[in-house]
């Protein structure tokens, strides 16, 4: 059975790591930092470790009417998704991950583009 990349970089223990550093990175980013204003953090980073597990072959996920409902109140438009790919490449790469690797977690994440680009 082939290893999917959420076992191959350590499961919940790294995805958290992971996400929490992005959410540092992201709170820092002039463009999409203030979508953050207003969040509650944990509730945000718990949500988003599930989201990064999935991407990565992990068993959380969310269907596309869940992540198109959790961002249909924002107006989040192409430039920022296009800032938070990067943000989560940079975050990617900075942990260790695979050029092969993070080009498909990026991918799994632009697929998802529609659902909450305004």
């Amino acid at each position: 059975m082939e290893q999917t990349l959420f076992q191959k970089y350590g499961g919940f223990s790294k995805v958290s790591r992971i996400v929490l550093d992005l959410y540092d990175r992201l709170l820092d980013d002039d463009e999409v930092g203030p979508f953050f204003d207003e969040v509650d953090m944990a509730r945000i980073v718990d949500h988003q470790t599930k989201f990064v597990s999935s991407l990565l072959g992990g068993p959380a996920s969310y269907t596309d009417d869940q992540i198109a409902k959790m961002h249909r109140h924002l107006a989040i438009h192409t430039r920022h998704f296009d800032s938070l790919a990067t943000i989560l490449a940079e975050t990617l790469a900075d942990h260790g991950m695979e050029p092969d690797d993070i080009e498909a977690v990026v991918k799994a994440f632009d697929q998802r583009r529609n659902l909450v680009v305004d």
